[in-house]
C-alpha cells in the first residue's frame, strides 16, 4: 500500500473514516462516559490510522483493528489521567501540610482597606507589582497585553489606590483580604 498515490492514501483513509467513525466513537464513549474525552480519543485514533496507514488492513478487518488502537490510546489516557490524579493528590497533600493552621487575621489598616475597595484587575496588577515582583514586560506576558497597555495600567492603578488610601473615612464596600494579601 506505500506506493499507493497520495490522493488514492488520502481517499482511502476518508473511505474508513466516514465508514467506522461513529462505530469508533461509540466504542470510545461506552469505555470513557465522556463526550468530550471520548472526542479527543477518537481525533488520537485516528491520528494514528493515519499515520500508520500503510498498516491499516482493509475490508473488515479495519474496524477491528481501528478499535486495537482506540483501546492502546485509551489505556495511555487512563495512564495519564492516572498520573494525572496522583500528582494532584500529592500536591493537594503537600499543600495541606505546608499550609497555615488558621486563616490570617484582616488588614484593618487603611492601605488594608483601601487595596480591597479596589476594582479586581487593579489589584491583581498592583499585586503582581508588589508581591510577584514582576517588571512590567513580565506582567505584559502574564496579562497578554503590551508593555505599554500594563504601564498606563499601573499608572492609573496607582492613583485609584492613592486616592482611596487619602479617603481614610470611607466605608470598606468590596470582599475580605487577609493580613498576607494587603
Amino acid at each position: 500500500m506505500g506506493d499507493l498515490p497520495r490522493d488514492r492514501r488520502r481517499e482511502r483513509f476518508e473511505e474508513f473514516f466516514a465508514a467506522d467513525r461513529e462505530a469508533v466513537l461509540g466504542y470510545l464513549l461506552r469505555r470513557t462516559g465522556s463526550r468530550h474525552d471520548a472526542a479527543d480519543l477518537l481525533a488520537d485514533t485516528f491520528l494514528v490510522a493515519w499515520r500508520r496507514l500503510d498498516e491499516v488492513p482493509g475490508g473488515d478487518q479495519t474496524r477491528p483493528w481501528l478499535y486495537g488502537v482506540a483501546r492502546r490510546t485509551l489505556a495511555n489516557h487512563r495512564r495519564g489521567e492516572d498520573r494525572r490524579h496522583a500528582l494532584a493528590d500529592k500536591l493537594r497533600g503537600e499543600l495541606a501540610e505546608s499550609a497555615p493552621t488558621r486563616a490570617p487575621d484582616l488588614d484593618d489598616s487603611p492601605a488594608g482597606r483601601a487595596f480591597r475597595e479596589l476594582p479586581e484587575q487593579d489589584r491583581e496588577l498592583l499585586s503582581l507589582v508588589a508581591w510577584e515582583e514582576l517588571d512590567n514586560a513580565q506582567i505584559a506576558t502574564a496579562l497578554g497585553c503590551s508593555r505599554n497597555a500594563v504601564r498606563i495600567r499601573l499608572h492609573r492603578a496607582r492613583k485609584r489606590f492613592a486616592k482611596l488610601l487619602t479617603a481614610t473615612d470611607r466605608p470598606v464596600t468590596t470582599g475580605v483580604v487577609s493580613h498576607g494579601d494587603a
